[in-house]
């Protein structure tokens, strides 16, 4: 064997051990398990406590002034990125003029503000999970309850509603979201235009009172990226018994009474 030919037969050797040592043993894997869905049998067998109560139902915000829909406290600080949007948004309501009214050109609403719009929103409770579908563009929102972690950041799909994981302490649903796209998302519209980045960070803690006909949740929201410090607010919600959700489609066509659709010169 020539010396070309003992070298490449030692290189060959070599890179067969080392492949032989990263291949996990016969009739392993290395790989790790699959996270089950949300709603499968496997895993709602595996989830069979009662909740302290189900928000299966239809709600809608209860309205207590003009303004009560809205998720901006009396005073804030923004940071100086957003104060720019502030300062234009405010500058064209005093002109009579819309300044990026994305929802009227059909991007989502998103959270916080789905939940307040005029519309009322259906929740449908399972062990594992509850789904969330609104009158407003039949926007879809999950909130897990398996046990399941944030996802990774770095492979996660920020959406306007976020993700949601909430969890059980004592007689209230505590639900962390965050995960959003951090462009067209708003925390006001037609009013104070706060934008909401992607570090937009939202817990709520929900609780069923009055013999369960109300939800009342307790806001807290951060988003260092648009202003300081936390936000904090209470939103009522009341059971609906009369009104079920229906098939909604958002499109341009629908909204040509709104200016911000109609013309091109209001759009900032």
């Amino acid at each position: 064997m020539n010396t070309t030919t003992c070298r490449a037969a030692v290189v060959a050797a070599a890179l067969w051990v080392l492949v032989g040592a990263a291949l996990p043993a016969h009739g392993q894997s290395s790989a790790a398990p699959m996270p089950m869905g949300a709603i499968t049998p496997e895993n709602f067998a595996k989830h069979k406590t009662p909740p302290p109560f189900d928000l299966t139902g239809t709600w809608q915000h209860e309205l207590r002034g003009p303004q009560s829909w809205k998720f901006v406290p009396p005073t804030f600080e923004l940071t100086p990125e957003a104060q720019v949007q502030y300062d234009a948004g405010k500058k064209a309501a005093d002109e009579g003029k819309v300044y990026r009214d994305d929802i009227g050109q059909c991007w989502p609403a998103g959270m916080p503000l789905i939940m307040t719009r005029v519309w009322p929103f259906v929740l449908l409770q399972e062990p594992t999970a509850i789904y969330m579908v609104s009158g407003f563009m039949n926007s879809l929102r999950i909130i897990y309850l398996d046990g399941r972690p944030h996802s990774d950041p770095d492979i996660v799909v920020p959406s306007f509603n976020g993700e949601s994981i909430g969890h059980w302490e004592g007689d209230s649903l505590v639900v962390d979201t965050k995960y959003f796209p951090g462009h067209h998302h708003w925390m006001d519209q037609g009013g104070a235009s706060i934008p909401a980045s992607d570090q937009l960070h939202i817990v709520e803690r929900i609780r069923m009172i009055e013999n369960g006909e109300t939800l009342q949740i307790d806001y807290t929201m951060t988003d260092p990226k648009s202003w300081k410090g936390d936000w904090k607010m209470t939103k009522r919600f009341n059971r609906l018994h009369d009104t079920d959700i229906t098939e909604v489609e958002c499109t341009p066509e629908l909204n040509e009474n709104l200016p911000a659709t109609s013309s091109e010169s209001l759009i900032k």
